[in-house]
């Protein structure tokens, strides 16, 4: 590592630091590129409009510095601001440009495909794709210091290694452009960002790296409680070294400036029942829900027999958990 990057990362760390929580403004941009088919298209827009309801909402991002470009804005024309073509892509990041101040964080937040020939990673989009080098002009364009792109589509590990650099946290949800299946993270990652249960040190704020951390040990169960060999490791860059790590620390080389960034803190708590029971319900419900996801991801290294059985299975332990819940709130 250069003694340049060593000294913009220490830089982008101290700034952060030293500023009081209260005086960022955030801005956000979502981004969902070419989903392939109808199941990803589905999973895709839940993910991006949890992301974008729970920004303006439980983390009082205002409306207008949030940008949501999808594959057809039409199917959302409440929450999309445009389509995810790259003429829109600059566009929002020329709106970024203008609107961002120095000491703000701008969230680039990637969700679709990715592919990679061997040569060069790309990020799948209605018309010409982007790769690293498309980004690269873009987020130099933005006059703030603290940058935190997120790329959760497949063969984006080479986004992280030509996209590193000063005042800069890469994540990526595969650690090499080989990583080509369709990606969970994605999922798990805008679950954390919204989640109390991934506020590690409970300062109602979560971090890039506690978001991090939550996703990838959601990952790992979701491969485990299906008996496949997991085929994504998710990374984080923040030190400018264009390596990243599977295990970023808040004292390690890189995690540093990952542990204080975040979206901002939750405005009141998570929409949950206050009785106990219904709380567990709920959340078993949720953990259902993102199994059912998480195996719809995982089709294509699955027999279809096998995706078939499984997926009748875990609709079926929904429907029983959603009529208990029902039962439980009939009695009150």
């Amino acid at each position: 590592m250069t003694a340049r990057l060593i000294r913009g990362a220490m830089f982008c760390a101290v700034l952060v630091c030293a500023m009081p929580a209260g005086a960022q403004t955030v801005h956000l941009a979502v981004i969902v590129g070419l989903a392939g088919d109808p199941e990803h298209a589905e999973l895709f827009q839940r993910w991006a409009s949890t992301l974008v309801d729970g920004a303006t909402g439980r983390l009082g991002i205002a409306r207008d510095h949030v940008i949501y470009l999808s594959e057809q804005p039409e199917k959302d024309p409440k929450r999309a601001t445009g389509k995810s073509t790259q003429q829109e892509i600059e566009r929002a990041f020329a709106t970024l440009a203008a609107s961002a101040k120095e000491d703000d964080v701008v969230f680039v937040v990637l969700i679709g495909h990715g592919t990679f020939d061997g040569k060069v990673a790309k990020f799948n989009l209605p018309g010409p794709d982007m790769t690293p080098a498309s980004f690269e002009p873009l987020l130099k364009g933005l006059p703030s210091n603290h940058v935190v792109f997120v790329n959760t589509a497949s063969s984006s590990a080479p986004f992280l290694e030509e996209l590193s650099g000063p005042g800069r946290t890469i994540v990526t949800a595969t650690r090499t452009g080989a990583e080509r299946f369709a990606t969970l993270f994605g999922g798990y990652f805008v679950d954390a960002l919204m989640s109390d249960s991934a506020d590690a040190d409970k300062n109602r704020r979560i971090s890039v790296l506690e978001a991090f951390d939550a996703a990838k040990l959601g990952v790992a169960r979701a491969y485990e409680q299906e008996g496949i060999m997991l085929t994504e490791h998710p990374l984080l860059d923040d030190s400018g070294d264009r390596k990243g790590t599977t295990d970023p620390k808040a004292d390690g080389k890189n995690g540093r400036v990952a542990s204080i960034l975040s979206l901002g803190t939750a405005q009141s708590a998570e929409a949950m029942p206050a009785d106990p029971k219904m709380r567990v319900l709920y959340e078993e419900r949720r953990d259902l829900e993102r199994r059912v996801e998480g195996l719809k991801l995982m089709k294509s290294g699955m027999e279809p027999a096998r995706y078939a059985s499984e997926l009748e299975k875990l609709l079926t332990d929904l429907a029983l958990k959603g009529k208990q819940i029902r039962d439980l709130e009939g009695k009150k």
